[in-house]
């Protein structure tokens, strides 16, 4: 039997490689305060990885099931949408009554509070655009540099791929050339590389798995759902 004093967070991984929900599942459970509980998940079909605005769009629906889904059992006290692209994130606050945080919005939000500039590394450059959209709409436009480190997303699954140390010399890059006093990880398959990469580097090093995980909780405790008066209505009942 479920304890009921148990917070539990859905966090969904959009693409539907499980390795990859796994390994999300494990940084935010590493994070979770002691009585939280993480319900890592993905969508069974799906793009196998989310790389620009085409994958974006087949992702969303079964984000949406997901959430549907594991939100019908009442005991949800938010969801963290683990992909950097923020995907379906407005659409997910409309179905969903308590709060749904995007892991990009969260690692940037977390960012200006530990420093004046950032800089988003994150995997291929056709990610970038979408990226500057979303720093635009998040205020931080005027705060950060987004860099690729040319990584296929699946290739942070392969530890042979040399994809980790392409991340660490953009890094470098943009400690040198940006002057970053914050590093946000472009990308939620980097989820468990944040704290070494921090120890190593020598400034913060953000995950939005994790960070996102830690607002949700910050949320939920102080018993606040999302806003249905506006844009996050619910759609209307289908006519029958």
């Amino acid at each position: 039997m479920r304890n009921p004093t148990t917070m539990r967070i859905l966090v969904v991984n959009p693409n539907s490689t499980a390795s990859m929900t796994g390994r999300i599942g494990a940084a935010a459970s590493k994070v979770a305060a002691p009585g939280t509980e993480i319900v890592a998940t993905n969508p069974p079909t799906g793009p196998a990885s989310i790389e620009g605005y085409y994958d974006e769009a087949l992702a969303v629906p079964g984000l949406l099931a997901e959430i549907d889904r594991h939100q019908r059992g009442g005991d949800i006290a938010g969801t963290v949408i683990a992909c950097f692209d923020d995907v379906g994130l407005d659409a997910a606050r409309s179905l969903a009554d308590a709060p749904v945080i995007g892991i990009c919005e969260a690692a940037m939000q977390t960012a200006a509070l530990l420093g004046g500039r950032f800089s988003v590394v994150t995997t291929l450059p056709r990610s970038i655009p979408a990226l500057e959209r979303l720093a635009q709409r998040y205020g931080m436009a005027g705060r950060c540099t987004i860099r690729a480190a040319g990584v296929p997303v699946l290739a942070l699954e392969d530890p042979e791929s040399g994809a980790v140390e392409r991340v660490r010399a953009e890094i470098r890059r943009a400690m040198e050339q940006d002057g970053a006093e914050t590093i946000v990880l472009g990308c939620a398959g980097m989820a468990d590389l944040a704290r070494a990469l921090s120890e190593e580097m020598g400034l913060p090093v953000i995950d939005g798995v994790t960070a996102a995980v830690k607002l949700v909780e910050g949320l939920a405790a102080l018993g606040l759902r999302t806003g249905k008066s506006g844009g996050y209505a619910p759609p209307l009942p289908k006519a029958r």
